[in-house]
Parts: structure tokens; sequence; C-alpha cells
């Protein structure tokens, strides 16, 4: 053989090779395979919505702390957390800079056309708190003419919109960075109400009692809270596997236990992600 038909041959073979590698499937990508290979699971959410999150000297706990720890540990990895400002939470999960959002999401119809929720962590039903002795709201309606503050970019704050809206209640709306700057406000007189999950606001109020009391009965329609993922067949199997996790977690009592720690009380979730309300 020649020189120059060797190197013709080669070159064929080349050829072919490259044609055979570029025919074969892409290797697709998955999200769980990478947590299992790296031994971590990043995560993200907003530390300033206790009960679920909260900073207390340098440390940070709360039920989803507990929660994903117990899931991390049913994966065989640890967990790693990430502290953003909620209005950077989900676009933080579209840009890929995190596995899965830990903050408490409510399920919209809006929001799970976007993306994958797992099996609720907790009920979630929007409510009202007021200060404690304020005869003048004793019900959700009673907020006609008064200022009413909440999370920006929250559920329950576009709830109590739509509330007002339906009820023709004239209510001026603050929106704060986080839930503690609206109670802030509240004990303060600068609201006359505050507007979050009932878990959450019970739990404010139970923290403060001279301070604040929930409006009962909630004016929100029945929801619940979940952990967010990305939609699609890359992120597909994390989303099973902490969902599997989550659901051992509720079968065996743990999550229960952290219930009973953190709101004072239990509560039944459903096993499957339930369809929105709203």
């Amino acid at each position: 053989m020649t020189r120059r038909s060797g190197l013709k041959a080669a070159l064929t073979a080349a050829v072919a090779v490259a044609a055979v590698l570029s025919a074969a499937p892409a290797a697709q990508a998955d999200t769980l395979a990478n947590v299992k290979a790296a031994g971590v699971l990043k995560v993200a959410t907003e530390m300033q919505f206790p009960p679920f999150d909260m900073i207390e000297g340098e440390t940070y706990k709360g039920i989803d702390r507990e929660l994903i720890d117990e899931v991390a540990k049913e994966m065989g990895v640890k967990a790693e957390y990430l502290d953003l400002p909620w209005t950077s939470v989900l676009p933080g999960l579209e840009a890929k800079k995190f596995d899965l959002v830990i903050a408490p999401v409510t399920i919209t119809k809006e929001r799970m056309a976007r993306y994958a929720f797992t099996i609720p962590i907790s009920e979630a039903t929007a409510a009202l708190m007021k200060r404690a002795g304020d005869a003048s709201i004793t019900k959700p309606e009673d907020i006609n003419g008064k200022k009413v503050g909440g999370g920006k970019g929250t559920s329950q704050l576009a709830q109590i919109k739509e509330f007002a809206a339906a009820k023709g209640l004239k209510v001026e709306f603050k929106e704060y960075v986080d839930s503690n700057q609206s109670y802030a406000e509240l004990a303060a007189g600068r609201v006359d109400a505050s507007v979050n999950s009932l878990p959450n606001l019970s739990y404010a109020a139970a923290q403060r009692p001279d301070t604040f009391g929930v409006v009962l009965p909630p004016f929100g329609k029945p929801t619940y809270f979940s952990w967010v993922g990305r939609k699609g067949e890359e992120d597909a199997s994390l989303v099973a596997a902490v969902n599997e996790a989550l659901a051992k977690i509720n079968k065996d009592g743990r999550m229960a236990a952290i219930h009973k720690k953190w709101l004072g009380a239990t509560s039944e979730l459903p096993t499957t992600v339930p369809e929105p309300s709203f």
C-alpha cells in the first residue's frame, strides 16, 4: 500500500466513524445522576419564612431544613443550602443555579404549567393576621378600608387582592421583600393586617400572642405547599426520587414529628400532587 493510498484509507475510516458517532443519540443529561455523583443536593430557599425557613444566630433552622436533611439522607447525599430573596428563588431554579427549590411554594395552575411540584410538605391555606386586641377585624371582610401587607410576588398576596376585588372591598395593599417586614409593619401600626399562609401566621401569633392574632376562618381556598423542580426529562428522576423520600418520611411518622415540633399540630397531606384550585 502506498503512503497516499494508506492516508486515503485512514481518512475514509475516520469519516465513517464520525458518521456513526453523529448518528448515535446524545447522552441525556440527568440531574439526579449528577447529584449522586457529587454527593450533594443543592437547594435554595428564602430563610425569612418562619417556621419553614429561618436563621437563628448563624444557624439555618425550620421545617424545610429538617425535611430536606431527611430527604438527602434517604437519597444518600448531603444537602447544601442557598439563601435567596423570594423573588430570586424560582428564576434561579430556571437558570440552573441549584437543583431544587425547598422554599414552600403554593401549588397554583400557573406555576404547575411551568414547574414540577413535589408531593405536598404542608397545608398552605391563605389567611390574615391582625394586631392583638383589634376588635375592628373579626373576619376577613373587615379589611375593607384598611391597609394589608404581604410578601411581594407571593400567591397569598395575589389571593387577598382577588378576594378583595370579588367582595368589592377597598383595600390598600403594601408589598414587602419578606413576611417578617410585613409583620414588623403590622406591629408598628403601619398596616392593619398581614397576609400569609395559615401555618406561618399561626406560628407568628404563637410566638408573640400579645402582639398578633390570627383572623379566622382563613379567606383562601384550601391549598398546599410543595417543593419545586424543573420540568423535563433531565430533572424528572430527581423529582421522582425526592417524592419517594418524602412519601417514606410521611409514612413512617418523621414528617408528622417535624410538623408537631414547629407547628404544634399535624395534618393529613395528599400523597400525590393535587390539582390546584386557582
